[in-house]
Formats: structure tokens, C-alpha cells, sequence
């Protein structure tokens, strides 16, 4: 598994409750930009139709340099292969519970690009600010602990 893209404004605003991996549609010139490492899902959003499908949009996957005029739109809706029990799942927490489907990372299995989607409740302002405080400690702490190793 070789990790393309991560999405670290979604743990930044969102608490992740659960994940799902998916595959994507993909054209030919996309695939070769996603290998080449020149995609960016840090904007995107997933959204479920009443006919249990599953799209991905603002996943912005760059023109491929070598492709003509069969190249690819930049930021088109692209379709997600997931399983139609997980669809409604996913379809069903978020009319529920009011959640929000996120992605957060983009990689390659066995030459195919994956899709990591989480089930994602949005954070308040304090809770940020809590988590950078936290962060911080810990950084703090693995900074004494390395001194006094020396």
C-alpha cells in the first residue's frame, strides 16, 4: 500500500467516528496523475443519491503533462465502488445523526487507487484548540525525554 494523499485538514476539523475504503472511477489520464502523486482531496466531500450511489466532488486530480485532448476535467464528480450495504449505512448516519462523509486519504492496493472515507462529526472551536494544546504537550514532552537521553 503506497499512500498518495492524506487529508489532514479533515482530522483538524472533524472528530473521524468511522472509516470505509472505496475505489474510485477512474479515467485513464487520472489514474496516471494519482501515480504520479498530483491529486488533492483537501476540499472534497462525499455525497450519497437516493439510488445508492456514491460520489466524490472537488477531488481535484491534476491534467496529466503527456495526455492530449483525451485529458481529464480537473474537478469532476467522480464515482465511488462501495458495497450497497455500506452505502445505505453511510446514508443513514448521515441523515440521523447529522454526520459528514470526509476523505482522508488516497492510495494505491495492488495497482488500483483507494478511497479511505470516514464517517465525520465536525468539531467545535474549543475542541481545536484542546487538540492543539494537547498536541503541543506531547511535543514538549518528546523534546525533554530526548535531552535527557544525552
Amino acid at each position: 500500500m503506497k499512500i498518495i494523499s492524506k487529508n489532514k485538514k479533515a482530522y483538524h476539523d472533524y472528530f473521524i467516528e468511522d472509516t470505509f475504503e472505496a475505489g474510485i472511477v477512474l479515467s485513464g489520464t487520472e489514474i496516471k496523475s494519482i501515480r504520479a502523486g498530483r491529486v488533492n482531496i483537501s476540499d472534497a466531500y462525499v455525497r450519497t443519491t437516493r439510488n445508492n450511489e456514491a460520489f466524490i466532488i472537488n477531488m481535484h486530480i491534476a491534467k496529466f503533462k503527456q495526455g492530449n485532448q483525451f485529458n481529464h476535467e480537473e474537478t469532476r464528480e467522480r464515482k465511488l465502488l462501495l458495497h450497497k450495504s455500506e452505502i445505505v449505512k453511510l446514508r443513514s448516519k448521515t441523515k440521523r445523526d447529522s454526520l459528514t462523509i470526509v476523505p482522508t486519504k488516497v492510495y494505491l492496493s495492488r495497482g488500483r487507487a483507494k478511497l479511505e472515507i470516514g464517517l465525520a462529526r465536525g468539531k467545535k472551536k474549543y475542541d481545536k484548540r484542546r487538540d492543539l494544546k494537547e498536541k503541543d504537550i506531547k511535543r514538549r514532552l518528546q523534546k525533554e525525554h530526548g535531552r535527557h537521553n544525552l
